[in-house]
């Protein structure tokens, strides 16, 4: 069982590590009380295969020493559980600039004159386990794909690449933009099928009316662009972070011409090696 335990500085980066290792399957909890550890370590032991891979947030939230988590720790070796800390940090400038950013309020700034004092406090409150960690990630510098590179080079499995997951909708203007998603685009403009008696009751994953809507040049030509900006796309979300993309395509009605398009670009981004769901919301409406 992987069991790992994340701890660190506030405005470092634990949650978004957090979030990178629940994507890799880590069964995540954050701000757990230092005295459940133990036995949440037990019940995952008890069932095994159900929770075989665990990360546990515990940080300045959970009190003002760490007396607690040790004693925690102290457990787990007793009970004979491998556990793995992993640290997150940044410089105090770092840190700073991260919350003026924000404007959220450091868990400290109650306590402390200034947002620079709270900061340091911590440091030095979390210098014990520091000390103990056997994974320490500085994320002074790193972007978010960095960042979540460095944690799946730490704790991914053989084969486990940095992935993105896309997303392609078809659907229908008179029924609304899908509210999810990241990139729309309009092919109302294409001949449509609708017209064509035989074609009507036809959807775009119909051989007939797919055939009628790239029989077009205008199709083909629109199709070449638009592959060509997804391919230039791709890799750049993946290397910003990205771990899913929504792509929707509209018609009017989203039962011919968006369909067929969204089947072909699906394609075209499998062929491009990345993982594509194709989805048409409102083909089926009437």
């Amino acid at each position: 069982m992987d069991f790992v335990i994340i701890s660190g500085l506030s405005g470092a980066g634990k949650s978004k590590t957090a979030s990178f290792m629940e994507d890799m399957g880590f069964y995540v909890v954050d701000n757990m009380p230092a005295l459940l550890i133990p036995k949440f370590a037990a019940l995952c032991m008890a069932r095994p295969g159900l929770y075989d891979r665990v990360a546990l947030v515990t940080d300045i939230r959970g009190g003002q020493t760490f007396d607690g988590l040790f004693d925690a720790l102290k457990e787990l070796q007793e009970m004979g559980c491998d556990y793995k800390i992993l640290f997150v940090e940044a410089s105090v400038e770092a840190i700073i600039k991260r919350y003026k950013e924000t404007r959220r309020s450091h868990p400290l700034s109650g306590s402390a004159r200034s947002l620079d004092e709270a900061v340091r406090t911590e440091r030095t409150m979390l210098a014990p386990v520091r000390q103990r960690a056997e994974y320490i990630i500085d994320t002074s510098a790193l972007s978010t794909a960095k960042l979540r590179g460095e944690v799946l080079r730490l704790f991914g499995r053989g084969g486990e690449t940095p992935a993105m997951t896309v997303n392609v909708i078809s659907f229908g203007f008179k029924y609304g933009i899908p509210i999810e998603a990241d990139l729309v685009f309009d092919v109302r403009f294409l001949p449509n099928p609708y017209y064509i008696a035989e074609l009507r009751h036809q959807t775009g994953l119909d051989e007939g009316v797919y055939n009628f809507v790239f029989g077009y040049q205008q199709t083909k030509d629109f199709v070449n662009h638009l592959e060509g900006l997804i391919g230039f796309l791709l890799p750049q979300y993946v290397e910003e972070g990205k771990t899913m993309l929504v792509i929707a395509v509209g018609c009017t009605g989203g039962q011919h011409r968006s369909v067929a398009i969204t089947k072909a670009l699906a394609e075209f981004i499998r062929q491009k090696g990345y993982q594509a769901a194709e989805n048409h919301r409102d083909m089926t409406r009437a």
